[in-house]
Formats: C-alpha cells, sequence, structure tokens
C-alpha cells in the first residue's frame, strides 16, 4: 500500500508562524505611523465641513488659511481677500505677513500686459495704512508678493498693485533674483503642468529693523513658500533683503520658524520637513525632468497645529462679503491627488515593515 504524502506546510503560515512576534509589531508600528502620516487630520476635515465654500478660499490648500501663531503678530492685522489672492495684512509693520494665491496651468496661460497701478489700500484704517509718500525716496522698491505676472486678468492685475501686497524691497533682490524665482515657479505650473500653491511675504529678524516713510517696516529677508498636492513636493525659497543676490531653498518648517506662522495648517509635521530641490530660475525647470528631493530638515522647529476652532475663525474673516452656498462641502482630493498620497505612504509603509523583519 502506497505511503500517504504529506503536504508541504504553506509557506505563508509558517513564516507567520516563525515571525509572529515581528509581524505583530510589524502590524501595529505600521498601523500606527499610517494614522501619524496619513490622516492629514482627518478630525480637521470632519469639523470643516461647515465652512464656507466662498471663492476667495480657494487661494488656500484645502481652504485653509496661514495661521498666526504669535499673539504679537495678531495686533492689528487684517485679513484681506483679492481677485486671485489673499493676504495677512499686518498693520503694525503696514507690510503683508503673508500672501497667497493658488497657480494652475490656465491661470497662467492668460497674459496680461502689465499696466502699473500702485494704490493704498483704503480697507486698511489710515493709521495702519502704507502710503506712496512712504516708498518716495526711501531707496527700497515696493516689492509686490503676488506678482503682477501670477494675474488671470486685469481686475487680479489692478489688486495686485494694492501696498497692501508691497514690502519695500532691495532694487536688486526685488528686480532680479526674486524676479528670478517668481518666473521658476510659473515655469513650474506651466511647463510641468502642476498645480501649486504657494504662500509669500517677508521676514522680520532682529530687535532694531529699519523703517521707511511714517513707519513701514523693512524686511530683513523675503520667503516664498511651495507646495505641489499631487507630487507632494513642498519646500521655500529665502532670500535676504539686500542687494546681494543670495537665496537659499529650505524647508517649510525652517520658515515657520522664523515668522512664527504655520503656512500650510492642512500639511503635516512630515511633509513640512521635506526639501525638495526647487529651481532658482525657469530655464532650470524642464519639461519631463522630476524635482529632486534634497534633504530631511530635522533641526527646525515647526509651528504648532492650529486648532480647529481656530481655523474655522480665521476662514470666517476671508469668507465674510463673500457669496457662500447653504449646504457646504468637505474639501475634495482628485483621484490623481489620493493615488499619488496612497503610493507614497504605502511605499513608506513597505520599507517600515521590512525593516522590522530583518
Amino acid at each position: 500500500m502506497a505511503k500517504k504524502q504529506r503536504k508541504p506546510k504553506n509557506s505563508f503560515f509558517q513564516f507567520l508562524n516563525d515571525n509572529s512576534i515581528k509581524v505583530i509589531l510589524g502590524v501595529v508600528a505600521s498601523s500606527s505611523f499610517a494614522i501619524a502620516f496619513g490622516q492629514e487630520k482627518i478630525s480637521q476635515w470632519v469639523s470643516l465641513s461647515s465652512s464656507s465654500d466662498s471663492a476667495c478660499l480657494n487661494q488656500f490648500y484645502r481652504d485653509v488659511p496661514p495661521y498666526l501663531m504669535k499673539d504679537s503678530l495678531k495686533k492689528d492685522s487684517y485679513s484681506l481677500c483679492f481677485n486671485g489672492f489673499n493676504v495677512g495684512y499686518s498693520g503694525v509693520s503696514k507690510t503683508p505677513l503673508w500672501v497667497a494665491e493658488a497657480l494652475t496651468p490656465a491661470r497662467l496661460s492668460q497674459k496680461i500686459p502689465r499696466e502699473d497701478n500702485f494704490h493704498e489700500e483704503d480697507r486698511v484704517s489710515a493709521k495702519h495704512r502704507a502710503t506712496l509718500a512712504d516708498y518716495r525716496g526711501s531707496g527700497y522698491d515696493r516689492g509686490h508678493m503676488a506678482p503682477n505676472a501670477d494675474m488671470p486678468n486685469k481686475a487680479a492685475q489692478s489688486d495686485s498693485f494694492s501696498l497692501a501686497n508691497m514690502v519695500p524691497q532691495a532694487p536688486k533682490n526685488n528686480q532680479e533674483v526674486w524676479r528670478k524665482l517668481e518666473e521658476a515657479v510659473r515655469a513650474i505650473v506651466t511647463k510641468q503642468h502642476r498645480d501649486a500653491y504657494v504662500v509669500t511675504g517677508p521676514v522680520f529678524e532682529g530687535k532694531r529693523l529699519k523703517t521707511i516713510g511714517q513707519g513701514v517696516i523693512v524686511p530683513t529677508a523675503v520667503y516664498k513658500a511651495v507646495y505641489l498636492p499631487k507630487q507632494g513636493i513642498s519646500g521655500a525659497y529665502y532670500a535676504p533683503n539686500n542687494d546681494s543676490q543670495q537665496v537659499r531653498v529650505v524647508s517649510i518648517c525652517y520658515l515657520e520658524e522664523k515668522l512664527g506662522v504655520n503656512l500650510f495648517p492642512q500639511l503635516t509635521e512630515q511633509q513640512k520637513r521635506n526639501i525638495y530641490q526647487l529651481p532658482l530660475t525657469a530655464a532650470q525647470v524642464k519639461a519631463n525632468q522630476d524635482i529632486k528631493y534634497m534633504r530631511w530638515d530635522a533641526e527646525s522647529q515647526c509651528a504648532e497645529e492650529a486648532d480647529t476652532a481656530s481655523i474655522q475663525a480665521q476662514q470666517k474673516q476671508f469668507a465674510s462679503g463673500q457669496s457662500q452656498t447653504a449646504e457646504s462641502k468637505l474639501p475634495q482630493i482628485d483621484e490623481e491627488t489620493k493615488q499619488a498620497l496612497i503610493k507614497q505612504l504605502v511605499d513608506m509603509l513597505v520599507q517600515y515593515f521590512l525593516q522590522l523583519l530583518r
């Protein structure tokens, strides 16, 4: 009588049996990691479902404005909604603290001939307002934070010349290095067909700050933070406000530490610590060439998370006076962005899981 052959043990179950403790630890750790990295503040998504569907909020990533973390920055501050960009304005410095805009290939396909229209912002009270006289003979340019060339129509172009969108900028910084960086960001959007959320503004460092006119504070540096949602690419430009033409690419966390502002409240700390090799000129942008990863910033102190109530209050300030729908909706993520985020998360989990099993 033929001997009955034993079936070989299933290799998968044998693996589980031999590595049961590691597998359990791996699953627990991976799940925790997924929650920490992947949820992207799910609780805020739900809580923010009551927020306005105002067109003004569209200039912010997931409709959430930058948030001022320091009480001193909130003094005499204004939330100003313009055509094509939004401004967090300070009546103390008489400049914006940040200017936010959402750039798309369609928006930048509109070429509007430049028509200068520098003007004072009448929505700001007279004692907090920068004036044309403040800049006259100061030796500084009226430097756009949201550039004229980013504007999709004449109304937006006119708005971009409001002094609420200006800082005193050193001539070579404004006309050379900063102009090239603005062109580089537009090239990313137009040549590589990528949407971009951009936050630009001044840096004020040191106890003795220079002023022009009747108290307009001169920034020590200017910054531009960039986030490309479909690729998960982030980084920022930091340039001293002088004629040195120096510029560095830094992390968003690096800026947040200097500014006391949460520039992108809907990004995780992990995302804001990433630094990608942002181009310094439009010529460096190639249509079929990815923006390379540079490094992880482990040193900078990222801004603390803003609570949901504070975010909603900030949203209302920008939504006031704007058309609102009777029923608002959750911030939406398009399928391409969703798949890119899922792939990022899966790749990281796989590497993390394999490392545990070694």
